[in-house]
C-alpha cells in the first residue's frame, strides 16, 4: 500500500499531512534564509573577522521597524589604532 493509497483511504491524515508539510517547508526555507545572511559564521577558516565585512546600514532582522546606526566615535577611534 502506497502513502497516497493510505491517505484516500484515512481522509482524515490529509490535513495533518498538509500542515506537516508546510510546516516544514517554512522551517527549511528559514533557516536557508538565515544562513545566507552576513553575521552567520560558517567557514571561520577562511574568514576568520567576518565582523568586519557586515554592512552597517543593511538590516540584520527579518523586519526592522525604524532603526538607524550611528557609528560610535570611541570605537571607530579603537578600530583605527588597532589596524
Amino acid at each position: 500500500m502506497s502513502f497516497f493509497q493510505l491517505l484516500m483511504k484515512r481522509k482524515e491524515l490529509i490535513p495533518l499531512v498538509l500542515f506537516t508539510t508546510v510546516a516544514a517547508t517554512g522551517a527549511l526555507s528559514f533557516a536557508l534564509y538565515s544562513l545566507r545572511k552576513t553575521d552567520v559564521i560558517i567557514d571561520r577558516k577562511r574568514n576568520p573577522e567576518p565582523w568586519e565585512t557586515v554592512d552597517p546600514t543593511a538590516p540584520r532582522k527579518l523586519i526592522t521597524i525604524n532603526q538607524e546606526w550611528k557609528p560610535i566615535e570611541e570605537l571607530q577611534e579603537v578600530r583605527k589604532a588597532t589596524r
